[in-house]
């Protein structure tokens, strides 16, 4: 994520970037060099950095680099010491030509910020070529009556130098007829002439060979030669006139080959074969390359094609000469018409493929783009798609910067490829399309996004550490760093998980794991939130709620709470031998510590002294008597009751009863035999006893309330009475009182015959002594 400083940066880049614009277009001068051509590769042309005032190192921080005017990359730029070296060895001669001076055209571009450097190579001619005549013999044809005096036109020899080290003078091997002269035209050019210093005599010396040599005037000097061959004719006294002395045509450059370009004519007033004209084209240099003469007609006609961008203007010098050896002389100016034959081109001079989103009004290229046409045919139009958002801004000379209308937005667009169109004015129009891919890249302005709000998962008691208990995930519309999301818990105000949370997350990828065992009697359900962080700078963060519901498992057994068992004395149960079939003799009470249908209890009559005599409801716990009492039944009876849950898999305990035959309650109470204790279950027994007192204490408190409750009424109902005493009702309380449905175990009013001591005391109301120790209690629960 770019911070504010970078922004301010890249604004003070564009506004700098504008000024310095501004100035250039209001004429800046260009910083010049020269070098001499042929140098060799490597050398050090200058110290840019010192040049350009910038310190050591400052020119590769901003990013300097040299652009070209054309493809070809002539010097190298060290941006690190800011030193301009030569990459290749220059040729004047194949880089300019003959124009002159010889100057290349780069700009040294620093990125950050943009700013612009003019820079201009001129290159220094050295005397590396000798000159050279187009042909290796020339041939003179002179009439003896040739008077002294009389010049004779040579072709001139070629020298790709310039200046003086082009072609300067001639000379001629010493003879006695002829010396030779330069003749220095207005064009520059240096074209040898012959003179005649003495008649020829054909009968003398029908044949003359000289040596003519072409110097220049470099140090040291370099010449080239070629051989004038004279032959003396007889006597001719009229040269070939033209009918023009100058000839000017214009030649499309896109003429087809062949094409005719002009026809020349001149006249000789000789008769005879002394009249008859041949013409050619005077001087063989590059010039006259494209055109060829027709040497009967006169007609120029084209052999190579044209190019107005390299050279718009021939002048080329026709000679008609007859068959005396007398010529005349005649030019033709050709002038090459630009046609639109050539696309404009599009250089990029600086890119910048990656934009951060936020960032408005930043540089994304800067390029130049060129035309070698002329007129209409070179003037250009520069053009992107209207729907982006990007602007084309012209700067200078052709230079243009695209830039970005406003802030871009990744999320929405990832990445522009923005195609440049150059067009030119021409007919018909040509065009260039240049594309640039431009990604978009990202800044932390989206925070994560839970896919939901808040998250219920549900994991099973007993859970084995490390079970992952579900995942949650949240989503990130950035990119790299800035959508890489880690996950963590946050703290959390529940009493029960501030000191120890029981789950854990794993921060790459959202899963949640149990680190210990739960329990659900002891935990139900808990909540906490989760926070999801980027990695941007600044990080971004949400938050969501998850609920953790613990299901229960079957890892409790019933445990009953009546008949208290691993008492230290057995309590036994009274039956009467006169108790009718269906006789409740006691109520087993059971609770299971789980929930739902794991806490669900049945009951079961496992063993019994006598099986046909008991039975138990499995639903209440009941145990009845099925049948009538015998004198045969045996007076003492025991019996296994398995308690069982609903859970799978099922758990269950086991309950053991003893019950004493008595024929009323006067039978003394005879204790049955003493079973062995397990030691390691009296820690079992005090819990066990703890919890039958509490249960104890609670039905007394609420019998009690029940009791005083039902007085008052009655009482309220007897102050009518002419003595307005109030009176407790005779018989039992009527049952069904009250009924506690904590374990849906107990429902009913009971009777028990309970074994006292004699030390008992007297009874209460609800106690009537019947013989001996033995009293009868009936109450409600």
């Amino acid at each position: 994520m770019e911070t504010a400083p970078v922004k301010w940066t890249e604004k003070r880049q564009v506004v700098f970037l504008a000024i310095l614009l501004l100035l250039w277009e209001s004429g800046s001068e260009a910083i010049l060099y020269s070098m001499p051509e042929e140098t060799e590769s490597g050398y050090l042309l200058t110290d840019l950095a010192k040049d350009l005032g910038f310190s050591i190192g400052e020119m590769a921080t901003r990013g300097a680099r040299i652009h070209h005017r054309g493809n070809k990359e002539l010097l190298q730029l060290d941006a690190e010491t800011g030193n301009l070296f030569l990459k290749e060895k220059l040729d004047r001669e194949a880089l300019c030509g003959e124009t002159e001076p010889c100057v290349l055209h780069f700009q040294i571009i620093l990125e950050n910020p943009v700013q612009f450097f003019q820079t201009d190579l001129q290159l220094t001619d050295i005397n590396d070529h000798s000159p050279e005549f187009p042909h290796r013999e020339m041939l003179l044809k002179i009439p003896e009556s040739a008077q002294p005096g009389t010049v004779f036109p040579l072709k001139a020899a070629e020298d790709p130098d310039i200046g003086n080290n082009a072609v300067q003078n001639y000379t001629v091997s010493p003879n006695l007829h002829f010396h030779v002269v330069t003749h220095n035209p207005a064009d520059g050019s240096k074209n040898p002439e012959l003179v005649l210093d003495r008649a020829l005599d054909r009968e003398e010396q029908p044949e003359l060979t000289l040596t003519l040599t072409a110097l220049d005037g470099g140090t040291p000097p370099r010449s080239g030669t070629t051989t004038v061959r004279i032959e003396v004719v007889d006597i001719n006294d009229n040269a070939p006139q033209f009918v023009q002395s100058l000839y000017e045509v214009q030649v499309p450059e896109n003429s087809p080959l062949n094409a005719l370009v002009v026809r020349v004519s001149a006249k000789d007033l000789d008769a005879g074969m002394n009249g008859k004209v041949a013409y050619s084209l005077f001087q063989g240099g590059r010039a006259s390359q494209p055109f060829v003469i027709d040497e009967t007609t006169g007609e120029i006609h084209l052999r190579k094609e044209l190019d107005f961008e390299t050279t718009p203007y021939y002048k080329i010098e026709i000679v008609a000469t007859d068959t005396g050896g007398f010529s005349g002389k005649c030019s033709v100016a050709i002038q090459v018409v630009d046609v639109n034959d050539n696309a404009p081109k599009l250089t990029i001079s600086s890119l910048t493929s990656s934009i951060p989103e936020n960032t408005p009004d930043a540089v994304v290229a800067v390029f130049s783009v060129s035309d070698p046409d002329s007129g209409d045919n070179g003037r250009m139009v520069c053009s992107i798609e209207n729907e982006l958002p990007f602007l084309l801004k012209p700067t200078f000379e052709n230079y243009y910067t695209l830039v970005t209308e406003g802030a871009l937005d990744r999320e929405s667009r990832a990445e522009y490829n923005i195609t440049i169109t150059v067009s030119d004015m021409g007919t018909p129009r040509l065009t260039t399309q240049h594309t640039i891919a431009v990604q978009v890249s990202d800044i932390n302005d989206n925070a994560p996004a839970f896919t939901q709000s808040s998250y219920t998962l549900s994991v099973r008691e007993n859970n084995s550490p490390g079970l992952n208990i579900g995942t949650i995930r949240a989503t990130d519309s950035d990119s790299g760093s800035n959508a890489h999301i880690t996950y963590s818990l946050l703290p959390t105000n529940d009493p029960q998980l501030a000191l120890t949370s029981p789950v854990s997350i794993n921060t790459d990828n959202g899963q949640l794991f149990a680190l210990r065992a739960l329990d659900y009697e002891a935990l139900k359900s808990f909540e906490f939130r989760v926070a999801a962080t980027d990695q941007g700078s600044p990080a971004l963060s949400s938050q969501a709620l998850v609920r953790v519901l613990v299901l229960d498992d079957n890892d409790n057994a019933p445990f009953v709470l009546y008949p208290l068992q691993n008492a230290s004395a057995p309590c036994t149960e009274l039956l009467p031998r006169a108790a009718e079939p269906g006789y409740l003799v006691t109520k087993v009470v059971a609770v299971d510590r789980d929930s739902g249908q794991n806490a669900w209890l049945s009951f079961q009559l496992l063993k019994a002294t006598e099986p046909g005599l008991f039975s138990v409801w499995a639903h209440n716990g009941e145990v009845r008597t099925t049948r009538l009492l015998s004198e045969r039944d045996a007076p003492k009876h025991r019996l296994l009751l398995l308690v069982k849950d609903n859970g799978d898999p099922q758990r269950s305990a086991s309950v053991t009863l003893h019950v004493l035959l008595v024929d009323g309650f006067s039978q003394p109470y005879l204790p049955l035999p003493e079973v062995a204790r397990d030691p390691a279950q009296d820690d079992e027994d005090v819990l066990t006893l703890y919890l039958v007192i509490a249960l104890a204490s609670v039905s007394s408190l609420f019998l009690l309330s029940v009791l005083l409750f039902v007085g008052v009424r009655l009482c309220r109902r007897a102050r009518a009475a002419p003595l307005g005493v109030c009176s407790v009702p005779e018989g039992h309380f009527p049952s069904h009182l009250v009924d506690i449905s904590g374990t849906g175990t107990l429902s009913q009013s009971y009777q028990y015959e309970v074994c006292l001591t004699g030390d008992s005391g007297t009874a209460s109301p609800h106690l009537s002594k019947d013989t001996g120790n033995f009293w009868k209690f009936q109450y409600s629960i």
